[in-house]
Formats: C-alpha cells, structure tokens, sequence
C-alpha cells in the first residue's frame, strides 16, 4: 500500500468513530416513532449560538466516545430551539428553556436536567438512560 492510500484509508476510519457518536438532528413525529418501536430516547434541546448548550454537548461527546453503549442503545436527538422551541413537543414535555436534558422510554420520562452542565450529572442521566435500554 502506498503513502497516499495509507493517508486516505486512515483518515477516513478516524472520522468514523465521530459518525457513530453524533445525535440525529429532530423532525416532528420522530421521537414518538422510536418510541413507539422501544427506544430509549435522550433529547437535548439546544441552540448554535447557547454556550450552555454547547458545554452540555462537548460532555456528551465525551461520555459517548468513552462509552460505546450509550450509542448503541440510545436514541440521541437534537431539538433546535431556534426551529422548535414553540412546538407540540416542548409543550408537552414542558421543556422551560434551551440547554435542557431529557430521557424518554416509552410513555415515561427517565430524567431531565436543566441548564447544568457537569459531567457527573449529565452522566447519570445517560446512565439512567443506558439502564432503562
């Protein structure tokens, strides 16, 4: 193998491991559809421009990249407050504000956290979650 292929080849497995961890971005009537089929469901409703939000996800990151089970097992979705702070799903689930935190299995709410953003409790929320999977 030459220098060139041996460049590509591991450039291209190193971005995959950030594939593997990243949320998927939310649309209306895809959280119900996973819970629907089981899923645990971990939402993290954010915006691009909140640091709060952005703290909370860089711990994210890191539990998931320590931890592969929290990928495995658990439905990790975004919800853009900007698109959808006004929506039936923040209504229903009472969402108060951005950088909120929140674990869903089936008809049952798991666990939220508001606006903190230390890595032992936002892990305990994943693990709250990863043990309900």
């Amino acid at each position: 193998m030459n220098r060139r292929s041996f460049l590509a080849l591991t450039a291209g497995a190193a971005a995959l491991p950030g594939l593997a961890i990243a949320a998927t971005d939310y649309t209306p009537g895809l959280v119900k559809k996973h819970l629907d089929a089981g899923d645990v469901v971990f939402l993290d409703f954010k915006a691009s421009w909140c640091s709060t939000c952005a703290a909370q996800e860089r711990v994210i990151k890191q539990l998931k990249a320590k931890n592969a089970d929290y990928a495995a097992k658990i439905v990790f979705i975004d919800v853009d407050w900007d698109q959808y702070g006004r929506s039936d799903l923040v209504k229903s689930l009472k969402i108060p504000r951005r950088s909120t935190l929140v674990a869903l299995k089936g008809d049952q709410e798991l666990g939220r956290i508001v606006a903190q953003t230390s890595t032992k409790t936002i892990k305990a929320l994943m693990d709250t979650a990863l043990a309900a999977a």
